[in-house]
């Protein structure tokens, strides 16, 4: 329990972060971040992906007027209950803030009951927070209905040229495919910065939210699969690797990590979960420059990391239970689906396109263009075009750093 000139003196401290800055990125997630009156809007994403930075955004963006912001991941705010939801009720009509910013307030037991009571009485309130299922939860209880769900990522490869005034190329997207989008990392070049990084997933995010005591164990999975992105695995497989004996413990620890946006996990497409459920899954990271500097492997793989990129650029367009991937004779990496589940795009990635690796990779895709009945399928390289047609349909062969979806 705190004392109200506590919980004043953090207000009033945290104020000046949320100032606006000179020469700060604008995220390309600015303008998609909706208000609707009795409404919140949840921004969830990994940690140090600029979530408190796109806060301060939308409220200079929107030129907001009576502010009140306040991140309850902070160590003076340790000891929040759920009673001091009260004190700060009187902080916000102290100050006559009608626009409230609060960041991990997921933190304090019964906060949805707290933004409940608040929508009703027409306050504009955005919550930030860095796990999915703390929020998810929480939301179905008290908020079905009431709340918009935003996701943040790390800087896209545009953002990256933004920050670091460059031109598209392949020379810059090889630099993006290794360095990421952390923020952080990218000002400081320093490698601690992402072993710190996860190190807060793994304990604050998972160990200590989810009663993980074996933090070893977790890490040692973590790192495993940052290494093999794009590789199927199996959770008895993978029981070993991590030192544990039961594969529930190694699924529930991957779907932690998964909660964390660490990483995400894709399966087989089928109409039939069953088939989808007893299937290999394949992983991938939501930050290259995460999976590239933590990987157990000394040399980073090119192509896994084009892959893991594709993955995320589909995650700004797709839900993570919206992609999959196909396995006939030949392999598709990545299946889209629409609403209704019916595949409508399909993509498959290849650093460089060579005589050993063009036929397997065009039989992948257009084996899954046939099955699905579809007119067109993607081939993602690092740096060559190319158009090719085909009875199945038209096989297009882009450069990553020149494609969009």
């Amino acid at each position: 329990m705190l004392r109200q000139d506590q919980i004043a003196q953090v207000i009033e401290a945290q104020a000046l972060m949320y100032k606006p800055r000179r020469g700060e990125i604008i995220r390309e997630q600015l303008p998609l971040i909706k208000n609707i009156p009795e409404f919140a809007s949840i921004i969830t994403g990994l940690r140090r992906v600029g979530k408190s930075t796109l806060l301060r955004q939308i409220a200079n963006s929107r030129k907001y007027k009576h502010v009140l912001y306040l991140n309850f991941d902070d160590i003076r705010l340790s000891s929040f209950e759920q009673d001091d939801f009260n004190r700060l009720y009187k902080e916000i009509q102290t100050r006559e803030a009608k626009v409230l910013f609060f960041d991990e307030i997921q933190l304090v037991k019964g906060w949805e009951i707290f933004i409940h009571q608040l929508l009703r009485e027409d306050f504009i309130v955005y919550i930030s927070g860095s796990n999915a299922s703390l929020l998810s939860v929480d939301l179905g209880t008290h908020l079905t209905g009431r709340h918009i769900q935003n996701e943040l990522f790390p800087f896209s490869y545009t953002e990256f040229l933004t920050f670091e005034k460059k031109q598209r190329s392949i020379t810059t997207f090889d630099q993006y495919l290794l360095m990421g989008g952390i923020p952080e990392y990218l000002r400081t070049e320093e490698p601690l910065v992402l072993s710190s990084l996860l190190d807060d997933v793994l304990v604050r995010d998972i160990a200590v939210n989810k009663g993980v005591g074996n933090v070893r164990s977790l890490r040692q999975l973590a790192l495993y699969l940052l290494s093999n992105v794009g590789k199927p695995y199996s959770a008895n497989r993978l029981k070993s690797v991590c030192g544990v004996s039961s594969a529930t413990t190694v699924t529930d620890y991957i779907s932690y990590m998964m909660d964390a946006y660490l990483l995400g996990s894709i399966g087989l497409y089928s109409d039939s979960i069953q088939v989808t459920a007893r299937n290999p899954k394949k992983v991938y990271c939501y930050d290259t420059g995460l999976a590239a500097s933590l990987s157990l492997s000394k040399t980073p793989d090119k192509g896994r990391l084009l892959e893991n990129w594709a993955f995320i650029m589909l995650r700004h367009q797709y839900s993570l239970d919206h992609i999959f991937y196909e396995q006939g004779e030949g392999e598709c990496d990545f299946v889209a689906v629409d609403a209704t589940n019916h595949p409508e795009l399909l993509i498959q990635v290849c650093y460089e396109l060579t005589d050993e690796n063009f036929q397997r990779e065009m039989n992948g895709l257009t084996e899954a263009m046939q099955k699905f009945n579809l007119q067109e399928g993607f081939i993602i390289t690092a740096n060559e075009k190319d158009e090719f047609n085909t009875k199945q349909g038209k096989v297009h062969v882009v450069r990553a750093w020149e494609w969009t979806i």
